[in-house]
C-alpha cells in the first residue's frame, strides 16, 4: 500500500481536527473566565520575569476573502487612531496590576494590518508599550507587514521602536489565485517591501504562504514558492487554507468548486515542502521551514521548540498577554480572551476594566495532555522520561494513552521504552494523532480539515 492510500485509509482526507495552537482549542473556551480571574492571574506573574506581549490591530484597508481573522475594513484613519488610544489605556491597566520589573522577551504586533497606523501613532504606541514593559536583552519585536500598506516613514518609526523581525504575508503570487481570494499583491510589490525592510536594518524576515487555495495547482505552487525563495526569508510558514464560510462570511466570496480536493491539498503541500528542503531549509513541525541559522531551527535541535497562537516559536516565556479586541492570553493557570467585538472591547477598557470575555482555567489532566499534544506537534515524539518527571501521571496510565493512540493508527507509531514517535511517512497525520490525546468533545466545534 502506497503512502497516499495508507493516509486515506486512516482518514486523513476526511477528518476535521484542531490546529492545536492551544489546548484545549479555543472553541472550548467558556464564559467562566472574566476580568476578575484575569486580574488574579496577572497579579501572580513573578516580579522581574520576562513575558510575551501580543498587540492586535483588527483593521484593514480591504478585507481579503480568504481571511478568517477577526478584522474590519476601514478607509478612514479615525477608527484606527481611536483604537490605538484604547490600546494605550489597556497597557496602563496592565501596568497597574502586573508586578514590578516585568520585561518583554517577545513583542508581536498582529492583525489585521498594524502598518495602517501612521508613523506618529506607531511611535506613540511603541513608547507606551516599552515605557510600561521594557524590551529584555535579545528580545524579539516582530510586526505583521502588508506590503501594500508599507511606507518609508512608517518603517522608520518601527525600526526606531526596535522592530527586528518582520512577518510578510504572501499567500500566493499567481494573479488568478489572487483575484479569486480578493488579495492583489504582486511579486514586485512584495520584493520592494522586503528590500525596504532590509534597507532599514530589519535582518530577520518571516513569510506566510497558503496551500489549498482556489485554482491552485502544483505548477502554480512551484512558481510561487520559487519566487518566495528568491527573496530568501529566514523562515516560512506553509499554512493550509481553512474554508470555513459559516464562521467567516467573507469566505462565501470564494467558490467551493474552485478549491482543490483534500488529496490535491496534500500534493500542493508536498510540492512546497520539497522546494524548501531542496533550498536548504530545515523542516520545523508540521508547516514551518527555517534556515539553519534561524532561532526556530536552533530551538528544534535543542528541544526548545514550542507552539502558541502565532504558530511555532522559540519564546521561553511562560506568560503571553494579548491586548486588543479578541486577543488571547496564556498563563500557567489557563487562557483568557478579550471580547471579540471591537465595540465591546473598547467599551470595557474605557470603563476602566479589563475586556476579558471568555477563557479556560486548567483543570484535571489539561496540562499533561497539552504537553503530550505540543510534543507531537513540535517534535513528532513524546519522551516518556520527560512526561513522568514533569507530571503526576503513573507509567501505566501513560502506557494506556500510548496504546489507545497506537490502536487508532496501526502501523504508523513507534512505541519504545523511550516513548512514542510518529514515523516520518505518517507525519501528515500528526494533528489527527494529537487528537487521540484530546479529552474534549470535538464533535461540536467547526475545526478545519486535517490536511
Amino acid at each position: 500500500m502506497d503512502q497516499k492510500a495508507q493516509l486515506a485509509k486512516l482518514g486523513l482526507f476526511d477528518a476535521k481536527v484542531p490546529r492545536y495552537t492551544s489546548y484545549p482549542a479555543a472553541p472550548h473556551f467558556g464564559t467562566g473566565t472574566g476580568p476578575a480571574r484575569f486580574s488574579k492571574w496577572i497579579s501572580r506573574v513573578p516580579p522581574g520575569s520576562s513575558i510575551s506581549l501580543y498587540v492586535h490591530v483588527p483593521f484593514c484597508r480591504r478585507l481579503c476573502w480568504f481571511c478568517a481573522c477577526r478584522t474590519q475594513g476601514t478607509q478612514s484613519d479615525a477608527p484606527v487612531a481611536a483604537y490605538a488610544e484604547v490600546l494605550k489605556s489597556e497597557i496602563a491597566l496592565l501596568r497597574q496590576q502586573l508586578p514590578e520589573g516585568i520585561t518583554l522577551s517577545r513583542l508581536h504586533w498582529g492583525g489585521g494590518t498594524p502598518t495602517l497606523l501612521s508613523a506618529g501613532r506607531i511611535r506613540d504606541l511603541a513608547a507606551a508599550v516599552t515605557g510600561a514593559f521594557p524590551l529584555a536583552p535579545h528580545a524579539e519585536f516582530s510586526v505583521e507587514i502588508d506590503p501594500n500598506e508599507l511606507g518609508g516613514r512608517r518603517l522608520d518609526a518601527l525600526a526606531e521602536a526596535g522592530m527586528n523581525r518582520a512577518s510578510v504575508g504572501v499567500q500566493d503570487f499567481d494573479s488568478t489565485i489572487q483575484q479569486a481570494i480578493g488579495r492583489i499583491q504582486s511579486f514586485g510589490t512584495t520584493r520592494q517591501a522586503i528590500d525596504l525592510l532590509r534597507a532599514h536594518g530589519i535582518g530577520s524576515l518571516s513569510a506566510d504562504i497558503l496551500f489549498g487555495l482556489p485554482h491552485q495547482t502544483p505548477a502554480r505552487m512551484t512558481e510561487s514558492v520559487q519566487k518566495l525563495l528568491s527573496l530568501t526569508p529566514d523562515r516560512a510558514a506553509v499554512y493550509g487554507y481553512a474554508h470555513v464560510p459559516w464562521m467567516a462570511r467573507r469566505q462565501s466570496m470564494i467558490r467551493s468548486d474552485t478549491l482543490p480536493t483534500p488529496e490535491a491539498r496534500l500534493e500542493l503541500f508536498e510540492t512546497a515542502r520539497q522546494l524548501f528542503l531542496w533550498d536548504g531549509y530545515r523542516e520545523i513541525g508540521i508547516d514551518h521551514f527555517a534556515r539553519p541559522g534561524d532561532g526556530l531551527a536552533a530551538a528544534q535541535q535543542t528541544g526548545r521548540l514550542r507552539r502558541n497562537f502565532q504558530g511555532y516559536t522559540d519564546d521561553p516565556a511562560e506568560v503571553l498577554i494579548g491586548i486588543g479586541a479578541s486577543a488571547i492570553s496564556r498563563f500557567p493557570q489557563g487562557y483568557a480572551q478579550n471580547a471579540p467585538g471591537t465595540s465591546d472591547y473598547i467599551r470595557a477598557i474605557r470603563e476602566g476594566r479589563f475586556a476579558t470575555a471568555r477563557g479556560h482555567a486548567f483543570d484535571g489532566e489539561d496540562l499533561l495532555r497539552a504537553r503530550l499534544i505540543e510534543a507531537l506537534m513540535c517534535d513528532f515524539r513524546i519522551s516518556r522520561e520527560e512526561i513522568l518527571s514533569r507530571f503526576a501521571v503513573q507509567a501505566a496510565a501513560l502506557d494506556r494513552m500510548f496504546a489507545q493512540a497506537d490502536a487508532a493508527f496501526p502501523g504508523v507509531l513507534s512505541i519504545t521504552d523511550d516513548g512514542l514517535a510518529i514515523r516520518e511517512a505518517a507525519r501528515p497525520l500528526t494533528r489527527m494523532i494529537a487528537r487521540s490525546f484530546d479529552a474534549y468533545d470535538l464533535s461540536k466545534a467547526g475545526h478545519s480539515t486535517a490536511i
